[in-house]
């Protein structure tokens, strides 16, 4: 069904609201996925939403996922679709296969900037704006009808342009002029600006439906890149109300859901919006406790414990003033209410995580990007909405490299800070990694262009303001490891040195583009390489390395270098060289695991034996 027409002929006590997911990189985590769908499902979201790689890159998984939820769990499902930088005849295929899966809505957005003035890159120039792919659909017979169709807004304004707020809104305009049915926007944390941006999208005659985007907050250095990606402006006070806690998930989780809360409560007294659309980055439990916290679950007090007995007998009774019924319930009543309790529970045979039934929704509560646990649904790095992974100016900030010198002076300066990032690092690097600069300079000076690292630290309080972590009154540790790329013939090389000196304190990984695996990691075998002691909780692992999620890193990291490469023209010096560096490296991963000595991994690569 149309979700706007469901919002005009459902009546609720309550602003409906979505659920946003997106297509997890591993099978494991897909498997995951679907069994978490079925949980938040039960709290009846107007719809679900899913979304679609920019340039199509996720197309198959996407349209899996919409399959599943559309067909087989009945649900009401928004497909993202990003129309540029698309191959001829593929956006209609999407359409097409839309369709086919019986989904009604979809949300057509930009993707990546369009690249279609770059003649070798063989996409469709028909599609430079969302406002294309609105315009497709409705003059087109097959799609016109069958679709409703929504489109994006960005209260603070969208992060690829340097317009005024004025025209954008002539262009939202446009977008809802040209057939747009409903309009979600961009995730936002400051209210009273997006109520002001409100009424100026009412002010220029927009009536459709405006959908709020919300994401409560999941950890601090998720908040911090996704608002750098987006744009998105942060009241100080909630800064300020991060900067204390930053340290902690759980306290940032927790601030997360109340901000959250407050947040949806504030715009729902205005009456201005009929839904809420929920950025969940396929996690679950911050989510519901929004809800919860809201009383839009269904439930609207907690469960007690109550008496089991027959209302005959001699039973004190509460007094005629107080309802009986919260205190005491009758043997039948109770049999029945456990029984429909257990019907009522999603399968969770194929669960990963830890496997028990209360863990189901939580095990994974605290990803940790591409060194979480592959099995989550919610792993590796996420951009909102198919974001592009690559920009112009960026590429510009990497000086066009032509030899394979200019790319070890690319991460040389990438290390002492003369470069804000490379293709492969998003932000500078770390203050831990700065401790051991000197041990990378030494690898990337031999080639070995260093992409992750982190130094041994036996014990350090988690109250560090280099290291710490977690709750302030605990211990943190770490593993020293070290990423990079390097030749076939180096591969080999550490290969035999593992052999020969490792003496069971190294485990490593190599990897090529045509997926060749190299390694002594034990099959199954799980690296723990940061963990954290805490009172009163077991032993917290955040970082974690294995084989699955390092051939999931390596299938992103070499399509990086691909990405890279085709900002070039064929047959160019940079895209000979990029596309050479791709073919022929290898991207390896070395963990030592004597923590208690901070030198051991660097001892182990530089001694000459």
């Amino acid at each position: 069904m149309k979700i706007t027409d469901k919002i005009t002929s459902q009546i609720t006590p309550n602003p409906f609201f979505t659920f946003e997911f997106f297509p997890p990189r591993t099978d494991q985590g897909f498997e995951n996925l679907i069994s978490r769908i079925s949980r938040l499902c039960i709290l009846n979201p107007l719809a679900v939403s899913i979304t679609w790689g920019a340039g199509g890159s996720t197309r198959e998984r996407s349209l899996e996922l919409t399959s599943l939820t559309q067909l087989e769990y009945g649900v009401d499902t928004v497909l993202h679709i990003t129309c540029t930088n698309m191959e001829r005849g593929s956006v209609n295929d999407a359409l097409q296969a839309a369709k086919a899966n019986k989904i009604q809505n979809i949300l057509a957005l930009r993707g990546d900037p369009p690249r279609g003035k770059e003649e070798w890159i063989p996409i469709d120039p028909n599609f430079q704006h969302a406002i294309d792919l609105v315009k497709f659909v409705r003059s087109t017979p097959e799609f016109s009808d069958h679709f409703c169709v929504g489109v994006a807004a960005y209260p603070d304004g969208h992060p690829d342009s340097h317009l005024d707020p004025d025209t954008e809104l002539n262009y939202l305009k446009e977008k809802v002029d040209a057939g747009a049915d409903f309009i979600v926007t961009q995730l936002f944390y400051d209210v009273d600006r997006f109520l002001e941006w409100v009424k100026m999208v009412r002010a220029k005659g927009i009536t459709v439906p405006i959908i709020p985007g919300i994401m409560p907050i999941q950890t601090y250095s998720s908040f911090l890149r996704l608002v750098k990606l987006c744009g998105i402006r942060v009241p100080q006070y909630v800064m300020g109300a991060l900067a204390p806690i930053s340290h902690d998930d759980q306290l940032v989780k927790d601030y997360g859901i109340k901000l959250a809360a407050e947040m949806i409560e504030r715009i729902t007294k205005q009456n201005v919006v009929p839904c809420f659309h929920f950025c969940t980055l396929n996690l679950e439990k911050s989510v519901q406790r929004v809800l919860e916290i809201l009383g839009w679950t269904g439930t609207t007090s907690p469960l007690h414990n109550r008496l089991i007995a027959e209302t005959a007998g001699n039973v004190i009774h509460p007094p005629a003033s107080v309802d009986g019924t919260e205190f005491m319930v009758t043997p039948i009543t109770a049999t029945n209410t456990a029984a429909f309790g257990l019907a009522s529970l999603p399968a969770s045979e194929t669960e990963a995580g830890r496997g028990e039934l209360n863990n189901a929704a939580s095990w994974d509560e605290f990803p940790n990007g591409r060194f979480g646990d592959y099995k989550s649904p919610a792993f590796g790095d996420q951009d909102r909405w198919g974001g592009p992974a690559m920009r112009n100016d960026e590429v510009s900030q990497w000086r066009h490299p032509k030899t394979l010198d200019d790319l070890t002076q690319l991460f040389l300066d990438h290390l002492h800070s003369r470069i804000a990032t490379t293709p492969f690092s998003q932000t500078a690097l770390s203050p831990e990694s700065i401790l051991i600069l000197g041990h990378l300079e030494k690898l990337t000076k031999r080639g070995w262009w260093t992409v992750g690292s982190q130094p041994a630290v036996d014990s350090a309080s988690s109250a560090d303001e280099v290291f710490g972590w977690g709750p302030r009154s605990g211990y943190v540790f770490q593993k020293g490891f070290v990423e990079f790329f390097c030749t076939v013939e180096d591969v080999d090389a550490i290969e035999r040195r593992v052999e020969e000196r490792g003496e069971g304190w190294v485990h490593w990984f190599a990897g090529d583009v045509k997926g060749e695996c190299r390694g002594n990691v034990p099959e199954d075998a799980r690296n723990a390489v940061t963990w954290g002691v805490f009172p009163g909780q077991e032993i917290v692992q955040t970082t974690i390395i294995e084989k699955e999620s390092f051939i999931s890193w390596k299938e992103e990291a070499f399509s990086i270098w691909a990405d890279w490469a085709s900002f070039y023209r064929p047959g160019s010096p940079e895209r000979t060289l990029l596309e050479s560096v791709r073919n022929e490296r290898w991207l390896v991963s070395i963990v030592h695991h004597d923590y208690k000595n901070v030198d051991s991994l660097w001892t182990f690569l530089f001694d000459e034996p």
